[in-house]
């Protein structure tokens, strides 16, 4: 049976476990700017991530966020898309 998460659980969870492996979880706003990652992750040694966090089942992203990520990831940032714990297990082993 898959269990259906809300959004704030799963940031939630994000939060908690990047502040265990000793990283911070900022939460970003941008005045003026749509679309803009829902966390900036910051990872020890370093190591800095825009985050979107959606929920786990149909959560997708909106066209803006879209051409936000493709827009970062041409820039040579590092970007992702949390929707679960297997992506989190992911952020923090890569």
């Amino acid at each position: 049976m898959t269990v259906k998460r809300l959004e704030s659980a799963v940031e939630a969870e994000l939060v908690t476990r990047v502040r265990r492996a000793g990283g911070v979880a900022e939460k970003v706003t941008v005045l003026g700017s749509r679309g803009f990652f829902d966390r900036l992750i910051v990872l020890p040694g370093g190591r800095v991530v825009f985050c979107e966090v959606k929920r786990g089942s149909g959560g997708i992203l909106s066209q803006h966020q879209i051409l936000r990520v493709d827009r970062y990831r041409r820039l040579g940032a590092v970007t992702c898309i949390i929707r679960n714990s297997a992506d989190i297990d992911a952020l923090l082993s890569s």
